[in-house]
């Protein structure tokens, strides 16, 4: 399989984001990583990186936090589905929480899927194949 043309990491945390960024570039899974610390940060990449339909910069895959400040990720869910350009990535939702209230909401939510942290080789592989 060729790699995705670019991957949207939104999380908070920075030990997080190197760990997850070194994790897809070991495993080539995409020519380009983003990098956004919360949801208002995230759309403002995309408002870049999808002005034109056919830019390599646009995420085809957005691994998304569920909490964080300024926007968390219902929020940023929210402002993504209202947003009309650009071409619809995959989102998956990040979590820790194993919940089964956290997890009745995520299955509600329109993403293509949860996965509990940390991300894995074995999870991004799971990921690729179901939808891509």
């Amino acid at each position: 399989m060729s790699p995705l043309s670019c991957t949207l990491l939104v999380d908070d945390d920075e030990t997080t984001n190197y760990l997850n960024q070194a994790l897809l570039r070991r495993l080539a899974i995409t020519d380009t990583i983003l990098v956004a610390t919360n949801g208002q940060q995230a759309l403002d990449l995309l408002h870049i990186h999808c002005e034109q339909l056919a830019s390599p910069t646009c995420p085809a895959l957005i691994l998304l936090d569920m909490k964080m400040p300024v926007m968390n990720g219902l929020q940023f869910l929210e402002a993504y589905q209202q947003r009309a350009s650009g071409r619809p990535a995959v989102v998956i939702m990040l979590t820790t929480s194993l919940n089964p209230s956290d997890v009745t909401q995520m299955e509600r939510l329109p993403i293509a899927g949860y996965l509990t942290k940390p991300l894995t080789k074995e999870k991004l592989q799971q990921v690729l194949q179901a939808h891509f």
